[in-house]
């Protein structure tokens, strides 16, 4: 009797067993340490913006043998942060590539990169020294001392702004840009009259702005990020100041380029021509504008370019027959000589970085208006 009563559960069970069942669907897995939170969590909104795109495009061109899916961690802008998210997606994850961002993390997170062997993309930190963080680092965005050549010989020599002051976040990023300018200005016939350092926590610049007046500068070179930098700007015009302001690709964002205080203002950007009819960037342009309803950002584009790179690179290893492994992707980056990237073909120099065309561009409320191009150096 007792088997009689749990006989129909028992053959239940035995059919669920043995009986087929539906494929589940593969996935390829990378991963991006990105500041999701904080205040540095527009940016993260904007490297968002172009490597969920780029994942869109791979995924409909059905460029590789499976579904392309990006695993995020919340850096906050964060060093330690950025090794806790980057130990996660190498660890558990187990991704063989990752997307990076801001200078402090990504050196932060480079030593696990080299360690583990995965690849660490890089489309939005510009630290000079990033190019020296080992052969898995790699850079999508020309550092800053390109863009510190580009900017220099700008303001002093066509512009006539000689006496340039400097205010600038005290860490990895504002370091490496400091020791740029302390070399560029005197080079290109101007002079720092002051240099101005400031906590990356600090919200309050009343006593800069203070110092920066009595220096009578022709311009004052900004580089900060986040919300930090919106302070800056906005409380240096609030205290009378009223030179030039000059800045980095960090500019290159939209609550810069809606804040009234930063009408004006120059920045550095690598060059891209948005109206361009090379097929990469026309869809990317298209496609941003059609789902966001206004223009791209340079840093958009970066991390756009950041994962069709890893496409690109593991399309080919599969095609070989290869695993997609940050090996294998390091071999078959150095045997691929250039690449179709939005903005144009790029080539990869041994360190991991490339070069591009620099621009300066002006703070307009509209996305930034271009004023000048500089030839790659």
């Amino acid at each position: 009797m007792i088997l009689k009563k749990y006989l129909p559960a028992l053959v239940l069970a035995l059919l669920c067993q043995y009986a087929p069942t539906a494929a589940v669907a593969e996935e390829i897995h990378i991963g991006a340490a990105f500041p999701l939170s904080g205040p540095n969590a527009s940016f993260g909104d904007t490297f968002l913006a172009g490597a969920n795109l780029a994942v869109e495009h791979i995924n409909a061109d059905k460029l590789l043998s499976d579904k392309l899916v990006i695993k995020y961690e919340d850096s906050q802008g964060l060093p330690q942060q950025g090794v806790i998210g980057m130990n996660k997606l190498v660890n558990v994850e187990k991704v063989p590539y990752v997307l990076t961002a801001f200078t402090g993390v990504s050196k932060a997170i480079s030593g696990v990169a080299q360690r583990t062997h995965t690849v660490v993309a890089n489309g939005g930190a510009i630290g000079p020294d990033l190019a020296t963080l080992g052969p898995y680092f790699w850079n999508v965005i020309p550092l800053a001392n390109f863009e510190v050549r580009a900017m220099v010989p700008y303001l002093v020599k066509e512009r006539g702004l000689k006496r340039i002051v400097l205010v600038y976040v005290d860490d990895p990023l504002g370091q490496a840009i400091k020791k740029e300018l302390e070399t560029a200005v005197p080079a290109a016939g101007g002079q720092l009259v002051d240099v101005l350092s400031v906590p990356p926590t600090i919200q309050q610049f009343s006593s800069i702005a203070a110092r920066v007046r009595s220096a009578k500068a022709d311009a004052v070179y900004i580089i900060s990020y986040g919300a930090q930098q919106l302070q800056i700007v906005k409380q240096f015009r609030d205290n009378g100041i009223t030179q030039q302001l000059v800045s980095y690709t960090g500019f290159s964002v939209p609550e810069i380029d809606a804040l009234p205080e930063a009408r004006g203002a120059l920045y550095t950007s690598q060059n891209i021509d948005w109206n361009s009819s090379d097929p990469v960037t026309r869809r990317f342009v298209d496609d941003y504008r059609k789902k966001y309803k206004k223009l791209p950002t340079t840093y958009m584009a970066n991390y756009y370019n950041a994962v069709r790179l890893f496409g690109l690179l593991a399309h080919d290893l599969q095609k070989q027959g290869k695993p997609v492994t940050g090996d294998t992707l390091l071999e078959q980056r150095k045997q691929s000589k250039r690449f179709d990237f939005v903005g144009g073909k790029v080539s990869f120099a041994d360190n991991g970085t490339i070069t591009a065309p620099m621009q300066i561009n002006e703070v307009d409320g509209k996305g930034g208006r271009l004023v000048t191009v500089s030839a790659a150096p």
